[in-house]
């Protein structure tokens, strides 16, 4: 019986290529978008379970509460020793502190080799590796890192510094300033995790690198290089831990208003929380996950639109079979056969297309998702259930609709569009259609508006044509003001500065302050911008109030912007001039001398923070050249040659400051780009449903048009016959899809503190857009059918 029915299957879409190649494309493009984003979310949702004891690794965080509350994924440098010593919560407990973008030199010879390590090098106690299953190769796991200048690599990266040969007792230079003895081998890093650095070196190192970070006793702040993982011992939950937390803020922080919260965060929360920055927010799997379920049921619809208007096509044949002596269930599974074959078909063709897509997806994500369907066997088993829930879905009704033809009617050519359902249960499925290609353009645009806002902004200060240069590590100030000198006599130089951190940049500086020899810290803390006399002309940031600041190398005076002067509840920015500020728990103060319009020193996801620029030379960090874009390529290798013979040791890079600031919503433009994929493919799958519903229309329509047109009616009037349908049936998706888009939309733009407004005329360009597609979708047969002759159209049966 199976081989009978798959044989007529086969004979039927033979016969019907035209029907059969747009079912299998539509089912092929969404099923296909089903397969990438179940391999993704599959990925995402993956990450870093495969260490043992899963459930019980715990990273302690720490929420700042001031006069607002803010999250850090670190805590202070000695929490992580005070509590293995105070505490027997924990079975294990690491610190590890992280230096990114770190050079790395290894002789060769008489050669020396330099590399720029942008995963970095971590300081790190050696109970990390027995917290977290990352294997060791080469070397014993308990004595590795007990010595100070060693260190273990992954074995890509010594494949990367020593090539062939055994890294074992190799040495390395961090920074052209510390060597360290390889003592072992690490087990590639798996792709699922978000620990990415490939070298580790012994802890105790860490005083020589940085004296600061490797403290027992600087409670005062938190680095966020330096965190804190603990393996928590069986039957011990977080909750009783954070009860005894509060006891390190009353004996280590007892005047600080800055209250530290620690908290512990378990390890299958870390890649989500976005609050401790994790790099993938589990609502953004949701929407990919439901715009893969609406593409998949826009494929669907598709088919069932086709084969009912294919329907009556098969009446006679139907007929037949009954007469013959065929039942229901018979018929019903007959076209279900066909539906699998097509179902099949498009899953084949999807799996192809998710492949030569696949590497596209990860470049967007910056991932290694792989799609792999002998040894994932989730995946194998998400592709069949695909193919069966798409061919009972799409199958089903249709199947009904035949199975129940009247054999007499059926054999007189007598069924009319009540007996395939008629037009309602299309039309209803056209809506969906229609309000979900909608609801993706509502989106889309939305999406696209606020980053084009976000972008075009005026951040307060000048980002274009401003070039960010390192520091080299090592280089005193009098090296520092020398090659600024060099470079501002460069022609193509017009500005220059020192500083640490541009206006607006994700890693910055924030400490307590205290205002005019006030008794007590203020309840803010202020975002310290560490910078020359240059910088307000560098970035065009303008002074509302007082002067600027005058050289120096150390805090003598210093510049606030207006939201400092609002936290202070303070009437105008004159009021703060001549007040003393002290920072950094009074280790740095002086008077405010001027104050700057606000700009943006973060992303518009936050708010505007209280800011202070003053000559704190010991942590500038950067060039910034602001360049006449006219012979920028010259210029820039002219910076180069001076930077790269001042520093012969050191590599070379630089970064343009738009760059830099694109990169605060580099998420939402990977969803930027996966919502307009999506919403082509959307558009495209619903035209195709669009051509089955006029074609249904069409062939129901032909003796009406002939006497419409016997009767003198002219072409536009016909064509409105179908024009009107499709605009009736575009207007009522609408009306579902605009405020169900707009509330999904305004829920993420809450995720900006500076946002756009949702304005009308996004509406108005999904509406006209829609009608613009349904138009060009359905023209060519509906000008066709107002054009066919009406003798013809008559003589039709």
């Amino acid at each position: 019986m199976l081989k009978n029915y798959l044989k007529i299957a086969i004979r039927n879409l033979q016969r019907n290529k035209v029907y059969a190649s747009i079912n299998v494309l539509g089912l092929a493009l969404s099923m296909s978008c089903g397969i990438l984003i179940f391999a993704l979310v599959k990925h995402h949702l993956s990450f870093d379970n495969f260490h043992n004891n899963s459930d019980r690794i715990y990273r302690i965080v720490t929420e700042q509460h001031r006069d607002n509350i803010s999250y850090s994924f670190s805590v202070p440098n000695p929490l992580g020793k005070a509590f293995r010593n105070d505490y027997t919560f924990g079975e294990k407990v690491a610190r590890i502190c992280t230096f990114d973008d770190q050079l790395i030199t290894v002789k060769q010879g008489n050669e020396i080799k330099k590399f720029k390590d942008e995963e970095g090098v971590a300081f790190t106690e050696p109970e990390f590796f027995e917290i977290f299953n990352y294997p060791l190769l080469q070397g014993d796991k308990k004595t590795v890192l007990s010595e100070p200048n060693t260190a273990i690599m992954t074995e890509k990266a010594a494949k990367k510094y020593f090539g062939d040969e055994n890294p074992i007792n190799k040495t390395f230079k961090l920074d052209n300033r510390i060597e360290f003895k390889v003592t072992g081998i690490l087990k590639d890093l798996p792709a699922n995790t978000d620990r990415r650095t490939e070298i580790y070196t012994s802890y105790p190192t860490l005083k020589s690198y940085n004296e600061w970070a490797a403290s027992d006793d600087s409670w005062g702040g938190i680095f966020s290089s330096m965190q804190c993982f603990v393996l928590l011992r069986p039957g011990i939950s977080p909750a009783q831990v954070e009860k005894v937390m509060p006891a390190y803020v009353k004996k280590y922080r007892p005047t600080s208003k800055n209250v530290h919260h620690y908290k512990f965060q378990p390890l299958a929360e870390m890649h989500f929380d976005a609050r401790y920055s994790g790099p993938m927010d589990k609502k953004n799997l949701w929407v990919l996950s439901f715009i893969g379920l609406f593409l998949i049921i826009t494929a669907c619809v598709n088919f069932i639109n086709l084969a009912t208007a294919q329907a009556l096509k098969r009446s006679k044949e139907v007929g037949v079979r009954k007469v013959l002596g065929s039942v229901r269930m018979q018929l019903f599974w007959q076209f279900i056969s066909e539906t699998s074959l097509i179902s099949i078909l498009g899953a084949m063709v999807a799996i192809l297309l998710a492949y030569v897509a696949l590497p596209y997806v990860n470049t967007w994500f910056s991932s290694q998702i792989s799609i792999n369907l002998v040894s994932d066997w989730q995946l194998m088993l998400f592709i069949v259930s695909l193919i069966v829930v798409v061919t009972l879905f799409s199958g089903s009704y249709p199947g009904l609709i035949l199975a129940g033809f009247q054999p007499v009617l059926a054999l007189k050519g007598k069924l009319s569009q009540q007996n395939v359902g008629g037009f309602n249960t299309r039309r209803t499925l056209i809506i969906t259609q229609f309000a979900i290609s909608q609801v993706l353009i509502i989106g889309m645009v939305i999406i696209a508006n606020q980053m084009k806002y976000a972008q075009q902004s005026d951040l307060g200060f000048q980002k274009d044509a401003i070039v960010t240069v390192p520091i080299a590590s090592g280089t005193d100030l009098n090296k520092q003001k020398t090659l600024k000198n060099q470079f501002a006599a460069l022609s193509g130089v017009e500005k220059t500065s020192l500083f640490f951190r541009a206006p607006a940049s994700n890693s910055n500086w924030s400490t307590s302050v205290k205002f005019d020899n006030r008794a007590e810290d203020e309840v803010f803390r202020v975002n310290v911008k560490s910078a020359d006399e240059q910088y307000l002309s560098t970035f065009d940031l303008e002074l509302v109030a007082g002067r600027n600041i005058f050289p120096a190398d150390s805090m003598r005076e210093c510049l606030v912007n207006e939201t400092f002067v609002r936290k202070l509840n303070l009437k105008s920015p004159q009021e703060v001039i001549g007040k003393n500020v002290s920072m950094n728990g009074g280790n740095s103060s002086g008077p405010i001398v001027g104050v700057v319009k606000d700009f943006h020193d973060r992303s518009f996801h936050e708010e505007i923070n209280p800011v202070c620029i003053t000559t704190l030379a010991e942590n500038y960090d950067s060039y910034g050249l602001k360049l006449n874009m006219a012979n920028a390529q010259a210029t820039l290798a002219s910076v180069e040659k001076i930077w790269t013979q001042a520093h012969p040791d050191q590599i070379y890079e630089y970064q343009f400051l738009d760059e830099s600031i694109a990169e605060f919503y580099e998420t939402e433009s990977i969803m930027l780009k996966l919502i307009q994929a999506f919403s082509g493919i959307a558009i495209f799958i619903g035209c195709l449903g669009l051509y089955g519903l006029v074609s249904f229309m069409v062939t129901q329509k032909t003796k009406e048009i002939g006497i419409r047109k016997v009767l003198g009616s002219s072409i536009g009037s016909i064509i409105w016959i179908f024009g009107k349908e499709f605009s009736r049936l575009i207007m009522i998706a609408f009306l579902v899809a605009a405020p169900l888009a707009w509330w999904l939309m305004n829920s993420w733009l809450q995720d900006f503190k500076f946002k756009i407004e949702i304005k009308i005329d996004v509406f108005i360009l999904a509406i006209a857009s829609t009608f613009v597609v349904a138009a060009l979708t359905v023209g060519y047969q509906v000008i066709k059918a107002a054009l066919m002759n009406p003798m013809k159209s008559l003589r039709s049966e």
